[in-house]
């Protein structure tokens, strides 16, 4: 069975923009709720200034409650060389930037132009790999921008090539606010296809429209097997209108498992996470798949898929 990598995105991208402050203990005990359900990649927080969003102002004891969990292989989000001078002094050992595809949405979110936002991601890449550290870069509303509209496909190949070529090993196209559908997923990845190597390409879907697992399985079809997820579909972007939840882990785990690939998680481990969350959010949670695997499982825990 051909393996699909997961990084789960709920301690970082689920939870920054929750209105409910959650407690450091309680962001520790989610992670390891998903590692011990097979996760092996998180990204587990985010060194952005803690007046902007709020929820990531214990980065650093966040990080240092997970050091101990054994086969865990978290990454941060660093948004310049300030977030990652802060990341290194916490320990981190993987980063991860996020340039967005258009003028606006930079100008919005973080005070930059595009150009502006590339150099600094550029600079922050380099800085990051000669410090010895691993990184990813994302390239945000690569399909569409809440601001701008429809995204130039020649655009966000560019931007991602010079991301590869800043340092990061892995490129994440990322469809910020779900807006994409699988054509435009495929049109896309197979522009992709000559300048980012597909071991190097990862994909970041929303379900905004109910469109995550067929573009993810748009994806797999392009070759892709490098995603992001969110358990219990937690998860928007606070600074781009429309961002609805992420695609949830667990309807990619079951999507993937059922199409006869290897994901290492399993149902009854995001089970449990995600009664942990709905009970700290206090509302319920949970994947499309959910109501049936909780029906066949009869509420009682199942044995692993893979």
């Amino acid at each position: 069975m051909e393996r699909i990598h997961i990084t789960d995105v709920a301690p970082r991208d689920g939870l920054q923009n929750q209105r409910a402050l959650l407690s450091t203990e309680v962001k520790v005990e989610l992670i390891r709720r998903l590692a011990a359900a097979g996760l092996r990649r998180v990204e587990a927080t985010s060194f952005v200034s803690p007046k902007a969003v709020p929820q990531m102002a214990d980065a650093a004891e966040v990080l240092a409650g997970i050091a101990e969990l054994s086969g865990l292989q978290p990454s941060v989000l660093v948004p310049n060389m300030k977030g990652l001078a802060r990341a290194q002094a916490a320990g981190a050992r993987e980063v991860a930037v996020v340039l967005s595809a258009t003028d606006t949405m930079n100008r919005r979110n973080i005070g930059m132009s595009l150009d502006e936002a590339t150099r600094v991601s550029e600079e922050t890449l380099q800085a990051a790999l000669g410090a010895g550290l691993a990184a990813r870069a994302y390239v945000a509303v690569a399909f569409e921008c809440p601001f701008e509209g429809r995204v130039d496909r020649a655009r966000v190949v560019d931007l991602a090539q010079r991301m590869a070529l800043a340092g990061a090993r892995e490129v994440v196209i990322a469809d910020t606010i779900g807006a994409a559908a699988p054509a435009q997923v495929s049109r896309l990845l197979a522009d992709l296809r000559d300048t980012l190597p597909r071991e190097r390409t990862a994909v970041h879907f929303h379900d905004t429209r109910g469109f995550g697992c067929a573009n993810a399985w748009a994806a797999l079809e392009a070759g892709v097997r490098r995603f992001d997820a969110s358990t219990g579909g937690l998860g928007g972007c606070p600074f781009a209108p429309g961002a609805a939840g992420n695609l949830a882990t667990e309807d990619l785990v079951l999507m993937a498992q059922q199409s006869g690939f290897e994901t290492g998680v399993h149902l009854d481990g995001l089970a449990q996470a995600i009664d942990f969350m709905s009970q700290q959010l206090g509302r319920p949670l949970g994947g499309r798949c959910m109501s049936w695997y909780r029906q066949r499982s009869g509420g009682s825990a199942a044995a692993p898929r893979s």
